[in-house]
Formats: structure tokens, sequence, C-alpha cells
């Protein structure tokens, strides 16, 4: 694709009208002449200044030597583009936009070239490929205006896909992504970010901003700086930094923005926090000064890969200006570093014979070539390009053909300085990043101590990898600030105003609702005993089945109403004791379904009248076994005490009382529908609430009150003769009874939510079942299955033999 490109910068079109340069020439800082001229955009100053601008410490000007170190060892070598010399034209740009894009245009119009006054419009630029700008902005406007033309860019840093652009640095979009990684790696959850108000910090923070999501980290704050920003901006972030309550911060910055944010930080002592920085400044030797390292200690950050050129170094310190060499950049240079001055007219004359090796400072220091060293391969990329192209025309025909088809993949691949220098099919090169840690060493020099590596070529879950023993003991890795947690069953989140969304407190849920594993309140369950379920199905069916045999029986008695065995015991008790216990089998079904406020009233009442009915019709037939034994003695006249009037009254009477007190009940405190969310976290209860305790356990209490008689009574006659009376059945049934209430009680105390109530219904048909089968199935098998023994004489035979043996 180079080479393609590189072609169409050569091609000659036809003649066109004359075209003339407006305004004065723009004088390239450092130009050298060549077969091939390599143009070079570089800021060798931070700002523009309205006095003559001095150089103090950008790291591009190393970058500008390194570029013509570069050319001028291809120019020395015979394995690459023999016989043919590159020359080269750099500008500065002084960092900013437009006079990026106007040194591009001078480089196009070949301004400052000795030239006639009026040019062809169609002419060729004399610039072949430019070595771009580090800066993402400027860098934008020189590949939006130069691709126009078909001219190359290839930059040492990074920017988004231009079609004549190719870049020596993996795209910011890698970086971004591993910067999340790293975060979440050391479980900073909660941190704040600051970004360069460019293409390089907007882009690249909204990039880890994304990844962050997704890696389930929240950010607090996200503020932006640029250089030319007031100190009024720089305050208002310096203060939002000093109230955030998260202590790690994610700069995606170029270094000069961070050196004015580093002033403020510096002048109020914001110190203690954990600073996590993108390639541009974490590894900047301008800003790592004993001096800032108050602020970033322990900063940690991804890094180009460390590199060395060989004789870099010895080029550096053996280039020598003079006030004739025209590379006014160079003189800038040297002017700056030895503070003086080729005009005679300063204090302190340049001679350019100053001793180099007396001066530590970027330029002169080959140790951290991260960024220089892909200048240096940015101009390889280019000359190994050429020299395919050169390769290509020799071959005339054939191989030009083929290159056209030629994959970018294959044409840039190279070795240099035995480094595999290759490209993608978006012109980029494999993402690798050195992880590199802010340490202090023994001589108090800070150095970038590698402690890991990012790779995205490598496969998923094994891109990142870091070495934990050599990351400095003061970097805040325990920090596990969190603006949020896992907020507590029943509780919810809520953002905090003026916080970023994912900032809440845990509120209590609403009634009825309950958080789930999102943190969100929503419906809890609904649980009472439904006539769905199997359990409810169940107890309906033997509901049924209790009414349905009471029925039975009650046929059966209806039918053999003239037989001895039903007259023998009032038999007007007995069918008002089926039908009693047919009622008591029917209330259990009002337990059952969703409660409402008249299945509520009607359920307790219900079951409280009609076992009360049911117990006084047993202990009135208890009774009436031991008046009959009684009546059967001489001179007995105990049954005109207790004939049927006085059975029916009795009866009645028990009865009535329980419907007073349960007409008592209704009237002043009845039971009502209620939720009960206290017993169980996760559902609510619907159940009846009893309305009055007092009057509950009244009502429960004479049921058990006449219970206790009836079974007192019973026992007592229990020795009477067994052909005439059935208190022995009375006495088994009412213990059957007893035993099932007397359990009943713990077992409903105990038991939760909807079983409370099936509890009751059980207890409720057990002891139904109890007094039917006790009392009534041993009567039935008599009048069904043994009919002679339904006799008078039988049922008379032992009572007779008792009186003779008396």
């Amino acid at each position: 694709m180079l080479l393609r490109v590189i072609v169409l910068a050569l091609s000659v079109q036809g003649e066109e009208p004359f075209c003339k340069l407006w305004g004065n020439p723009d004088i390239p800082l450092l130009s050298k002449t060549g077969d091939f001229i390599l143009g070079g955009i570089f800021t060798l100053h931070n700002n523009i200044k309205e006095s003559k601008p001095t150089l103090k410490s950008a790291p591009e000007a190393l970058f500008a030597e390194t570029m013509i170190f570069a050319i001028e060892q291809i120019n020395n070598r015979t394995d690459i583009l023999p016989n043919v010399s590159l020359g080269y034209k750099i500008y500065d740009t002084c960092d900013t936009v437009p006079l990026a894009i106007k040194a591009a245009m001078a480089l196009m119009s070949g301004a400052g070239e000795a030239q006639p006054s009026t040019l062809p419009c169609s002419q060729q630029s004399s610039i072949h490929a430019i070595i771009g700008h580090s800066a993402s902005s400027p860098t934008i406007g020189i590949a939006t205006l130069v691709g126009q033309f078909n001219i190359p860019v290839v930059r040492y840093s990074v920017l988004k896909e231009f079609p004549t652009f190719f870049r020596t640095i993996p795209s910011d979009y890698y970086q971004s992504r591993a910067l999340a990684q790293l975060v979440k790696h050391f479980g900073w959850t909660w941190v704040g970010t600051i970004r360069s108000d460019n293409d390089y910090g907007n882009s690249g923070m909204a990039t880890f901003i994304k990844a962050a999501e997704q890696e389930g980290i929240c950010i607090e704050y996200s503020e932006v700086i640029y250089r030319t920003n007031s100190r009024e901006k720089f305050l208002k972030t310096v203060e939002v930094i000093k109230m955030a309550s998260s202590k790690t911060i994610v700069a995606f910055a170029i270094f000069i923005d961070m050196e004015f944010l580093i002033k403020e930080l510096l002048l109020q002592n914001i110190t203690g926090l954990q600073w996590v920085g993108s390639e541009s400044w974490v590894s900047a030797k301008n800003v790592a000064t004993k001096e800032n390292y108050r602020i970033y200690k322990g900063a940690i950050g991804f890094s180009i890969a460390n590199a060395e050129i060989p004789g870099l170094k010895e080029f550096l310190l053996s280039v020598r200006p003079s006030s004739t060499s025209g590379n006014t950049g160079l003189i800038k240079l040297w002017e700056d570093m030895f503070d003086c001055s080729f005009n005679t007219s300063h204090s302190k004359t340049c001679t350019g014979s100053e001793n180099l090796h007396l001066i530590n400072n970027l330029y002169t220091d080959a140790s951290e070539l991260r960024i220089t060293y892909n200048v240096y391969k940015a101009v390889y990329t280019v000359a190994h390009a050429l020299h395919d192209l050169l390769a290509c025309q020799d071959s005339q025909g054939p191989c030009m053909a083929n290159q056209k088809d030629t994959l970018p993949v294959q044409v840039s691949n190279f070795v240099n300085n035995g480094d595999y220098v290759n490209f993608d099919i978006n012109g980029d090169p494999p993402a690798r990043y050195d992880l590199v840690n802010w340490q202090l060493n023994v001589n108090g020099i800070i150095e970038f101590v590698t402690i890991g590596f990012y790779d995205a070529s490598l496969p998923e879950g094994k891109q990142f990898i870091m070495n934990n023993n050599s990351i400095a003991k003061f970097s805040v890795l325990q920090f596990y600030e969190l603006c949020y947690c896992i907020c507590r069953p029943g509780t919810r989140k809520a953002t905090k105003k003026g916080k970023p969304v994912c900032c809440f407190d845990c509120l209590p849920c609403a009634e009825g609702e309950i958080s789930n594993s999102t943190d969100q309140c929503i419906l809890k369950d609904i649980e009472f005993l439904s006539y769905d379920e199997i359990m409810g199905r169940i107890l309906i069916i033997f509901a049924l089945l209790g009414a349905l045999l009471s029925s039975t029986v009650t046929a059966v008695f209806f039918k053999f109403r003239d037989t001895p065995i039903v007259k023998a015991n009032n038999s007007e008790l007995s069918f008002l004791l089926l039908f009693s216990l047919t009622l008591c089998f029917l209330c259990s079904l009002t337990f059952i379904g969703e409660p409402t406020q008249w299945s509520c009233m009607l359920r307790q009442t219900a079951f409280g009248i009609t076992f009360v009915l049911c117990i006084s019709c047993v202990l009135g037939k208890t009774i009436v076994v031991l008046m009959a034994f009684r009546a059967t003695m001489p001179g007995s006249n105990v049954m005109k005490c207790f004939g049927p009037t006085q059975q029916r009254l009795s009866v009645l009477s028990f009865t009535l009382l329980q419907t007073l007190t349960c007409i008592i009940w209704l009237v002043k405190h009845p039971p009502f529908p209620s939720k009960n969310i206290s017993s169980n976290k996760e559902v609510i209860i619907l159940e009846c609430e009893m309305g009055s305790t007092v009057a509950f356990y009244i009502v429960l209490g004479y049921i058990g009150l006449l219970s206790v008689m009836c079974f007192v009574l019973a026992f007592l006659a229990r020795k009477l003769p067994d052909n005439f009376n059935e208190a022995k059945f009375i006495t088994f049934s009412m213990l059957v009874f007893c035993s099932v209430w007397i359990t009943f009680i713990p077992s409903y105390i105990s038991s939760p939510g909807k079983y409370t109530v099936a509890v009751e219904v059980f207890a409720i048909l057990a002891s139904s079942f109890g007094l039917l089968l006790c009392i009534f199935i041993p009567k039935c098998y008599i009048i069904l299955l043994k009919p002679d023994k339904n006799s008078k004489k039988h049922l008379m035979g032992k009572i007779l033999y008792v009186m003779s043996t008396n």
C-alpha cells in the first residue's frame, strides 16, 4: 500500500496553468537535499510566543535528530537504496494544528526552494513521504490534507485510519482497553479520569470508559485539561481531585498538559493518589522529575517497548552547528543548551565547539528511546518501501503489475536492528506494550521499571501478564475504594445526587418488595394455601371425602332409623352430630385460597360454631348413656331429668354461647386479610389476622373445655355393658380428638407461612374423621354386615345379666 502511494506521489501529470505562491515561503528549520526528500513535522517548541522561541526540554528535538541520523545511516548503507540519497525537510509546529497544516502545505508546495516565481499548478511535490507529528490532532490535519495528493504519512505515534496513513506504534484502541484491564486487575473499581482536550485524549478516554464499564469499573469524575486553558480551569480540576472519594486516577493525556496540571498539584501538595497513565506521559523523562515524584509516586501505566539505536548517542554528541550552517533548528537547540548565541551582540557567543559530554538533558540521554525508536523505524519503513519500488521499476513491467495487487501486510514487512517490522491491513503494527512503574533507585533517580507487558495478539485472557514482585511498595495497590457495594437484601440502589450512576446509597425496599441480584427492588412472590397446589388439592379431597362419608352415614341411619341400634342412643342427637360433622369437613374449605375479608371472617367463626355444635352433640350422647344406665336400676327416675327436651336445650345453649362470642368478635375486632413480610424475607405471606387474639383463644378454649368434659364423662362410662352403650367408642373418639388438638398448638406456632393454615386444616379434618369413624363406623358395621345383632334382645342381654348379678 505504501509503495502504491509513493508511486502516485512520483507520477507526473500533464501541463496545467501556472500558479504563483502567495506570501513569504516558510523555511524549514532543518533541511538537506537528496534524490528523495522526506518531510518531518515535529514539535520543537511547546507554545507560540511573540518573542523568539526557546527550546527547553521538548523531546521532539531528539526525534528530529533521530530522523536525520536514520537518513544519514541509510545513505551510508549499500543494501538499502544503493546509489540513491535521501534528503529531509523538518518543520516545527509548536504543537499547534494550524502550524502543522501550514508546514504540510510548505512541504507540498516546495516553499523555500530555488524556483521560478510561477510554477505549473499540477507540479508534484518534491516530498515523497512525511514523518508525521506525535500528537493526534495535528496529524489528523496533516493526513487529511496530504492524503488528497497521495503523499504517504508514516507516524511514529498513533492515529485512526487514513487511506495514505501508516504508523509504527499500535493504535490507542488497544492501549485504552489494556488500561481498563490493568485497573480491574488491581481492583480499582472506583476511579477518576483526566484527559487531554484533543483527539488523543478524547478518543483514548472514550475507548477506556467503554471498556471500563464492561469490566465493572465506575468512574467518579472525568476532567478535561489542555495547556492553553486558564489557570482557573486547572484549579477547578485540582479541586475536583481533592474532593473526590476515589483514590485512583487514570490520565489519558499528553505530557505537556500533565506538566501544567502537576504545577497546581505541587502547589497544593495533592499526594497519596495512585496514578495510571497513558504512554504519552507515564514514560516521559521530562515529566519524571524528583519534584514531580511526590505527586506521581508509584505511577503505573503502559509504554512503548524500550529499544536501543546503535550509534545514535555518538551521532548526537558529534553534531556541531555554525552560524552559516543554515540549520536554524540546530542553532536554536545549541543556543538553548549552552545559554549562548551565534549572534555576536549576545553577552556569550557560541563557538559550535562546546562540549556536549558535559550536558545531561533529554537531548543527550539515549537510555529511554521508546518513542524515538519508532521515529527511527518510520524512516526505515519509507526507505524499504522506496527500495522495493525502485527494484520493481528496474524489472520493467511485470513486477510493477504484480505490485499493484500486493497486499499491504506483504509489502512493508522487514527486519530492522533485530526488530521485525510489519503492518496489518489497516497499516497498524502489532499492539504490544510494556507495563512500567515509577520507582526511585538508590541514587535518587526515577526509573521506569518494567513490571509486565500487554500483547493483543495473544489469546483472550492471556494478553495481560505482570510480575507483582517488581512493583514499588508505595504504589496504592491496597486501595479498593468503592463508591458502591452490593446492597443488603431488602434494599435497593439509589443514585446519589451529582454523582455517577454507579455511585449510590442503599435504601430499604418498599413494603412487599425485595432486592434481587441486580440490587433492584422487585415484588416478592405471593404465598398462600391455594387450590392449585398439590397440598391444597389433597386437603380438598379429604374434606370432600369426609363430607361425603358423613352424608352416607346419615343416609344409612335414616334408612334404618327404626332399628334398635339407631334408636338406642337418641337418634335425634346422632343425626344432629352427623350434620355438624358434615359442616366441620366443609368449613375446612374456607381456609384454602387467597384470603379475603369475607373468607377470613367466615373461616374462624364457622370453625368455632360447627365444632361446638359437634362436641355438644357428643357431650349430650355421653350424658344420655350415663343417664340411661342409671335409669335401668330399680327405683331410678333419672331419665326424667335429662329427657329429649333437656338434650336439645343443652346442645342449643352450648352452641348459642359460642355463636354469641363469635358475633361479638366479628363486630368488635373481626379477622382481616394481611400481608406478612417479616416471617420470610423472600416472599409475601397472605394470611388472615385474627383481629383479636383474645377472642380467638376464647373460641378455641371453649371448644377445648367441652372436649375435656366430654372425654371425662365418657371415660367414667367406659365400663358399662358393651352391648348396651357406646361409651367406649366416645372415649376413644375424644381421645383422638384431644390428641389432635393438643399436638396442633405447637405445630401451628412453629409452622411457617401457608403451612400454618395447612396445619389447622389438617387438625380440623383429623379430629372430624376421628369422631366420625370411632362413633359411627361400628354401628354401620352392625347395621350393614351384622343385622342379626341389630336387635333389642342382643342390646339388652348384657344389661339383664349385670342386673341379675346385683
